[in-house]
């Protein structure tokens, strides 16, 4: 060989290696560049050991049971510890069935797409966990090709940098906390309990295999909306679990069959679960306390985005057996009764004068239009007054409550309000005497239909339960007792204006003899109450009343001794404790 030949030889073998050590530092530059933000943002150290995510705040029983969450993303944190192994053979076979082995780049799998791109039989699947955990911790946004191919680079060295930083086991539990389900679940925890209302380590085979699915496109494979693609997507992941000897053909054949069972699927919101009425409640009281408490940083706690956890004084028994209770009573007791009481009346359950009773159950049903929802947005979005008073009278499709669960109907706005006003409502408030903790809260009927709270926010008229303060006032100026005896005739209180307060009696036991306080107070008797208010004056009524926790104006006048004044259930229920406390009042907690 000639020495011209072997020269041209070396110098191409030297322009090889200069090429291919270029090439090297040329990468090697683009991915340092890159790490070092040279090419726009990349994550901090700080910001990979705490990434920001909104996380939901939990609600939680005295029993520790979940009652329900705030948030704007429904997504709840859990620990690897608490996967079932399944779940996570379920998520490597269909995912990433190398995870284990690669430092969070798959070469193997990345040769295997570029591959396909240059054949033009590209199958994707070029990602790993880490690489999909980069892009869900963050996201994306809208971006042009050429920015996409950055990004996928930026994404690459996310996720060596999260390999750096945490374990397998912590990336695996990172990524499933951070991915859409549909149906506003995210994380895997929240997505147990939407689709199958149970906890993650309660999910079975079948279960896991279907959610890890669900997880490549939460729309298309919705086992609510797309039933069919939902079980052939969970097969689908069942096979590759099959392909990798994580289970046996006998398993992969029994569980493959299984129907899809979705009888427990319930959309976790603000309307649903348990203690509604006392979670909206809780939510005033909450958003107040994170405006005075901080983080090490001085910005003040997100109800919405800082994963609290917050423990309550509600038992969830009791609160489920309060719960049903006002179904039973109301609805199958006293609703029926209700209705048969009101037959063939023209106006009911209205009560007016006859000759007005027209004019104010318009004025009425009116008012009740205006406070509705359906008049605010229609108003807000600048529509007129009279436009949307007509279409309240046009029948539209929609779903209303009842008692044996909801009914899709065709009404008009107008006649769904005249529906609701037949439905009776209460509430229910059960506190631990000595320490005041609120053991069960029950607002209403139903807080998806009726958001109008009746522990706390309505106020009746109390009638006969306000006298024990009339009765505790006479005990303790100690001029009266129990056993004192009065005549039971009917007493009359003079007014300022000149008129006379005469109450009457419903009961004739007892007329014209001498009676004691004590039989006249569990008879209720309101001659007795008139003949304490003649020694009392109003204002030392409500001052004990006060200092048994009620808090609502009340007027001064006799008539406040058969409970003429409108109260909250919060107050009687705090006010009446503090006979059960000893004489001591305790605000329910």
């Amino acid at each position: 060989m000639s020495g011209e030949k072997k020269r041209k030889i070396l110098n191409y073998i030297i322009r090889f290696w200069i090429i291919y050590f270029a090439m090297i530092g040329i990468v090697f530059l683009i991915f340092f560049g890159i790490s070092q933000g040279w090419f726009g943002y990349m994550p901090s150290f700080e910001e990979l050991e705490n990434p920001e995510r909104n996380l939901a705040s939990e609600v939680y029983s005295s029993d520790d049971y979940m009652l329900g969450t705030y948030y704007i993303e429904n997504r709840s944190d859990i620990h690897f510890r608490d996967l079932p192994p399944h779940l996570v053979q379920a998520l490597l076979a269909t995912e990433d069935i190398r995870f284990r082995d690669h430092a969070g780049v798959d070469v193997k799998a990345l040769g295997r797409v570029i591959f396909g791109l240059l054949s033009g039989n590209y199958s994707g699947g070029g990602s790993t966990l880490t690489q999909q955990l980069a892009k869900n911790l963050f996201p994306r946004g809208n971006l042009s090709k050429w920015e996409l191919v950055g990004r996928k680079l930026k994404e690459w060295v996310t996720a060596i940098k999260l390999e750096k930083n945490y374990s397998k086991e912590e990336i695996m539990a990172m990524y499933l906390n951070t991915v859409s389900f549909g149906h506003h679940a995210y994380g895997i925890k929240s997505a147990a309990l939407t689709f199958f209302n149970k906890s993650v380590d309660s999910l079975n085979l079948q279960e896991s295999a279907l959610l890890v699915g669900v997880v490549n496109a939460p729309t298309w494979y919705s086992p609510v909306r797309n039933p069919e693609r939902a079980f052939d997507r969970r097969n689908l992941v069942l096979g590759q679990m099959l392909k990798y000897g994580f289970v046996n053909d006998s398993v992969y054949d029994t569980v493959s069959s299984i129907p899809i069972d979705m009888t427990r699927f319930n959309v976790q919101d603000h309307t649903s679960g348990m203690a509604r009425y006392f979670r909206e409640y809780l939510r005033a009281e909450m958003k107040e306390w994170c405006k005075h408490h901080f983080h090490p940083d001085g910005t003040a706690y997100n109800l919405y985005k800082d994963g609290l956890k917050i423990y309550t004084t509600i038992d969830s028994r009791m609160q489920r057996y309060a719960e049903e209770a006002m179904h039973e009573h109301l609805g199958l007791d006293l609703q029926p009764a209700f209705y048969k009481h009101w037959e063939g009346y023209t106006w009911a359950p209205f009560v007016f004068e006859k000759d007005v009773i027209k004019e104010e159950v318009e004025k009425l049903m009116k008012r009740a239009m205006l406070r509705s929802d359906r008049y605010r947005i229609m108003k807000s979005a600048g529509i007129p007054a009279d436009s949307i008073e007509l279409s309240f009278n046009i029948p539209y499709e929609m779903t209303v409550f009842s008692w044996n669960g909801p009914i899709d109907t065709l009404m008009t706005p107008m006649d769904s309000i005249r529906y609701y006003k037949f439905l009776l409502q209460s509430g229910l408030l059960s506190m631990e005497p000595n320490t005041g903790a609120v053991k069960a809260y029950v607002g209403g009927i139903d807080y998806k239909y009726f958001k109008y709270d009746h522990a706390t926010q309505s106020r009746r008229q109390v009638g006969s339960t306000f006298k024990p303060f009339l009765y505790t006032l006479a005990m303790q100026e100690g001029e009266f007792s129990p056993c004192y005896k009065v005549a039971n005739i009917q007493y009359t209180v003079d007014l300022p204006t000149g008129e006379i307060w005469a109450p009457r009696n419903s009961s004739t036991t007892h007329i014209g003899e001498m009676v004691t306080l004590k039989w006249a107070l569990a008879n209720s008797n309101n001659w007795i109450s008139a003949f304490l208010m003649r020694r009392y004056s109003p204002l030392s009524v409500i001052r004990m009343a006060r200092n048994m926790g009620v808090k609502s104006s009340i007027d001064p006048v006799p008539s406040i001794a058969l409970g003429s004044c409108d109260l909250s259930l919060y107050e009687m229920v705090g006010a009446m404790n503090t006979f059960s406390n000893k004489g001591m009042y305790v605000k329910p907690l």
